[in-house]
């Protein structure tokens, strides 16, 4: 399915797929800068790419959280990205009403794991043509996945992805269940995020944390257990990224860890032949 994706490079090579950004475009600089970088990185170990951003964060846990720069001038960025590096933009969108903006600027729209029930949502995106990645919701059991998967396959488009972002574990964490992987890769391929699964929401301060040291560890589970793609927000300075930042991955550390992760997926590879 990625070698459906437009611009997709490398899609023959055997590797995991990456989504990979900012969690929300906060400018143009910022936006082909961290893009510059990833693009460089995804060449040299041939993985396919798809850069991320959000055009507006809409789920914010207080009404003075940054939300974004503008909807269409954000878009607009991330089509420039696209123009400048060859490469396909992924978003993630609000409503039905918004699928077909955000359609004239992306490659991959992406439905937020809130929303992942939302039938409206899911039809809309589908009918758009676009590649869908659907989020699974915090809330739901794997085997759930097959009822948003059908939806947009119902409206004529079989372009689906799952992206897995952790499920709920009490009031203030989250966990990944890696039997999940396998059960939705029956469904459509299948993406592990593996910095939203370590976010600690709903903190007291109305700021949601996260545990950033452990991105590795989440992601070269994923890469053993054979999941399809990997979709990481990433940063050059977390600290002061106007969203997310708590558990985003340090730009000057995506570089070492796609090497790391691109030597696990060859060992599982071989162990498959």
């Amino acid at each position: 399915m990625i070698e459906q994706i437009p611009q997709i490079r490398h899609a023959d090579a055997g590797n995991f797929f990456v989504f990979a950004g900012p969690c929300v475009i906060e400018g143009e600089d910022m936006a082909l800068r961290i893009a510059e970088q990833l693009v460089a990185t995804t060449d040299r170990l041939r993985i396919p790419f798809v850069f991320k951003g959000s055009y507006r964060k809409a789920n914010r846990s207080r009404i003075d959280s940054f939300s974004g720069i503008g909807d269409e001038k954000a878009l607009r960025i991330l089509a420039k990205v696209s123009r400048t590096f060859g490469v396909p933009t992924v978003t993630d969108f609000h409503s039905a009403a918004e699928a077909e903006m955000a359609a004239e600027y992306v490659d991959v729209l992406q439905v937020p794991a809130f929303l992942c029930r939302q039938t409206d949502i899911l039809m809309a995106a589908a009918r758009t043509g676009k590649v869908v990645n659907i989020k699974k919701g915090q809330f739901l059991a794997p085997e759930a996945m097959t009822y948003a998967v059908g939806k947009v396959r119902d409206c004529g488009n079989d372009k689906v992805i799952i992206t897995d972002r952790g499920t709920s574990f009490g009031y203030y964490d989250l966990l990944v269940d890696y039997r999940g992987i396998p059960v939705m890769q029956q469904f459509a391929p299948v993406v592990l995020d593996c910095t939203h699964s370590l976010q600690q929401p709903n903190q007291s301060s109305g700021v949601t944390g996260g545990r950033p040291a452990l991105i590795e560890t989440i992601a070269r589970a994923g890469v053993a257990v054979g999941v399809d793609g990997l979709f990481l927000e990433t940063h050059f300075d977390p600290a002061n990224a106007k969203s997310d930042g708590a558990n985003m991955l340090p730009l000057d550390r995506f570089d070492g860890l796609m090497e790391r992760l691109t030597v696990i997926r060859q060992a599982v590879m071989q162990f498959q032949k």
